[in-house]
């Protein structure tokens, strides 16, 4: 494909089209009149030999090629807007500007929020938005990244894309404070027999990943979407957790758990940021990747 006999123009046109699916809408989302965005649309509709929008009855229905290019387009509006935005300088004291990490909670909440301190003191002008990104993040990681300015995530879940490294944190296995089975030490036997509760998906979750080395299939009776969620599943019960020491120093202090050394040698968090090349040579970016190693140097620093 060759991008220089392509209008740029058309694939703003493309992504509200196939999102807003009436022609007269997408003009306005835009600032087009009603046959400039029919005139795009039929252009469109010869570039794929598509109609990418059918009328059915009285609305439109997209094709299944519509459906395809929807997350695409609107993808690709999102790349070209942080490629545009991109600049040779920047003063952090004096610009304003938004930067999106996806993170978990367990990152926003150690790192993010160190993070935030910092940027607060030497750049007030400078927004940090923070969402949990989406279970499947290793399955479309290329198009998480165009859309983002970066991606808190622990070495061993996605590789193949810059990073620097920020801090590291090891495992510690959680029970309830007045759990009826576990004394002062837990071992592969309690990990086997009791029941869990695991961050996100039973089948890869983190804890799932690091037992299966050792054979084990834990019995899963409680997935949460937040870190921050464990020790409430866990007080009380007979179940047992996985949760990071950062997360688990607060986890103690707010809810009727105890922590425990885990009874075989977990593979330690080490926890990077993230980014797509598109961001390599930003200025701005340089200033956020350099500010987030620096909070990462801080924390390793306390221990």
């Amino acid at each position: 494909m060759n991008l220089s006999r392509l209008d740029l123009n058309l694939v703003v046109a493309l992504r509200a089209l196939l999102e807003e699916r009436n022609v007269t809408r997408a003009g306005e989302r835009i600032g087009l009149s009603q046959p400039a965005m029919s005139a795009a649309l039929s252009r469109l509709r010869r570039h794929f030999d598509d109609e990418l929008l059918a009328r059915t009855g009285n609305a439109y229905e997209l094709t299944p090629l519509g459906v395809a290019l929807r997350d695409r387009s609107a993808t690709a509006c999102d790349l070209l807007e942080r490629v545009f935005a991109s600049q040779a300088d920047f003063d952090p004291a004096a610009e304003s500007r938004e930067f999106t990490l996806l993170a978990s909670d367990y990152s926003a909440s150690v790192f993010g929020s160190a993070l935030a301190r910092a940027v607060h003191h030497e750049a007030p002008g400078i927004r940090l938005v923070f969402q949990h990104p989406a279970p499947s993040v290793e399955e479309n990681t290329a198009a998480l990244l165009s859309t983002v300015d970066g991606l808190l995530m622990p070495h061993g879940v996605i590789d193949g894309f810059p990073a620097i490294d920020l801090f590291q944190d090891r495992w510690l296995c959680m029970i309830a404070d007045d759990h009826p089975e576990v004394g002062d030490a837990l071992t592969l036997d309690h990990l086997a027999r009791l029941p869990w509760a695991v961050y996100q998906r039973p089948y890869d979750a983190p804890a799932a990943r690091q037992l299966s080395m050792l054979g084990i299939s834990p019995h899963v009776e409680v997935s949460v979407q937040t870190f921050q969620l464990l020790p409430y599943m866990v007080e009380g019960t007979r179940r047992v957790a996985m949760i990071q020491e950062r997360l688990a120093r607060r986890a103690v202090c707010s809810a009727g758990v105890r922590v425990l050394p885990c009874p075989f040698d977990a593979v330690p968090v080490q926890v990077a940021l993230w980014w797509h090349p598109v961001h390599a040579q930003d200025a701005a970016h340089i200033w956020l990747r350099e500010k987030a190693a620096e909070v990462g140097a801080g924390l390793m620093a306390e221990g």
